[in-house]
C-alpha cells in the first residue's frame, strides 16, 4: 500500500473543529488551529496504528489510532468524511 492509498490520510479534527490535522499523502502533515491556518507543519510515519510526527521547528510528538480515532498529544480527533 502507497501512502496515498493509506487509510489514515485525510483530514482528521476536533469536535469542536478548532484543530484540522491533515495527514497528506506525500508524508507531511499541514495542522490548522482556529483561524491560524498552518499553525504547524511537518513530516509523519505511521507504522501499524502509530503515528510520529516531528514538526519543521524540532517539537516532536507522536499518537495512536484506535477504532477510528486519533489520539494525539491530549487531543482526540476524528475522521473528517
Amino acid at each position: 500500500m502507497t501512502r496515498q492509498d493509506h487509510p489514515y490520510v485525510g483530514m482528521w479534527v476536533t469536535e469542536d473543529r478548532h484543530i484540522r490535522h491533515e495527514l497528506l499523502p506525500n508524508g507531511r502533515y499541514d495542522e490548522a488551529r482556529g483561524d491560524r491556518e498552518s499553525a504547524y507543519r511537518g513530516r509523519y510515519e505511521v507504522q501499524g496504528n502509530h503515528i510520529e510526527y516531528w514538526d519543521d521547528t524540532g517539537f516532536t510528538a507522536d499518537g495512536e489510532f484506535v477504532e477510528g480515532v486519533l489520539y494525539h498529544a491530549g487531543m482526540i480527533l476524528y475522521r473528517q468524511r
